[in-house]
């Protein structure tokens, strides 16, 4: 079920115009509270999906089972989604094109695309170059299908603290992010970044839109967003923030109360409300 060109159009403009808080969904369940909530555009978390399997993080599920569960977070939701889908589940540009593909038939509007091998190359990072013919490749999968394809290009040098310092790693990631927007991007996302100061630099340098994490410790969005940055997502942050509730109850309950469970109760009737046939 591909989405239709509205839903592309408007996951774009939303992008564009900045100031877009994305939050990541991990089942139909988080998806459907995240769109009541007023939210105009959801996303998955590729971490949050595998832990609620029972997996770790890093491409543990196979292509074919996340593509499942991303269509499974479509079918529950009106507004356009983005999949993260890793790094592709495979390294050669025809595996980015398969997945992005796979994407655009499970319904979604944008992919996250990783220069992260997980250990399956020599190095951290995919070789820009690399990177570059996978993003082409995904582009123009899209392309074919006639899918205006957002594409976020997931650059993890922050999050893996690579580079001897501070300034080789931010000068690594301008060269990679202005390097992919060129192969086909359309936004960069950099996690693990925290500084408003640097996003502010980064922001000016890169040729296109650029994309934070919300982090534990920080106090928000805004001095992102004044910075110039274009979109904040929550990342495996709620679904993280769900497991350590989750944990207290338990704990709570071995004592034989549930204050935490009474506190954050969520009615019943309110539960069949929002899983109403639509």
């Amino acid at each position: 079920m591909i989405a239709p060109l509205s839903a592309f159009h408007r996951f774009r403009q939303l992008n564009q115009q900045g100031g877009l808080l994305l939050p990541n969904a991990w089942d139909a369940a988080s998806a459907r509270l995240f769109e009541a909530a007023g939210h105009p555009a959801i996303a998955t978390t590729s971490g949050g999906i595998a832990y609620a399997r029972g997996l770790g993080d890093a491409q543990r599920l196979t292509r074919e089972a996340m593509l499942g569960e991303i269509a499974a977070i479509v079918r529950s939701v009106d507004a356009p989604v983005s999949a993260d889908i890793e790094a592709g589940y495979g390294l050669s540009p025809q595996d980015a094109a398969l997945t992005a593909r796979g994407v655009i038939e499970a319904g979604a509007v944008g992919v996250n695309l990783e220069d992260n091998g997980h250990g399956a190359l020599p190095q951290p990072l995919f070789a820009i170059e690399a990177q570059c013919a996978r993003l082409a490749a995904a582009r123009q999968a899209a392309d074919a299908m006639g899918a205006p394809l957002w594409i976020n290009a997931r650059i993890d040098a922050y999050l893996l603290d690579l580079g001897r310092n501070a300034e080789r790693r931010f000068a690594e990631t301008l060269a990679r992010g202005n390097a992919y927007l060129a192969a086909g991007a359309d936004m960069v996302f950099v996690p693990g970044l925290a500084d408003p100061a640097e996003a502010k630099r980064l922001a000016a340098g890169l040729n296109g839109p650029l994309n934070l994490m919300a982090l534990p410790g920080l106090d928000g969005a805004k001095p992102w967003f004044d910075a110039g940055v274009s979109r904040v997502s929550l990342g495996a942050g709620p679904m993280l923030a769900v497991m350590g509730l989750v944990r207290r109850i338990a704990e709570e309950a071995r004592a034989g109360e549930w204050p935490a469970m009474s506190a954050h109760h969520y009615g019943f009737a309110e539960a069949e409300a929002l899983f109403e046939r639509r």
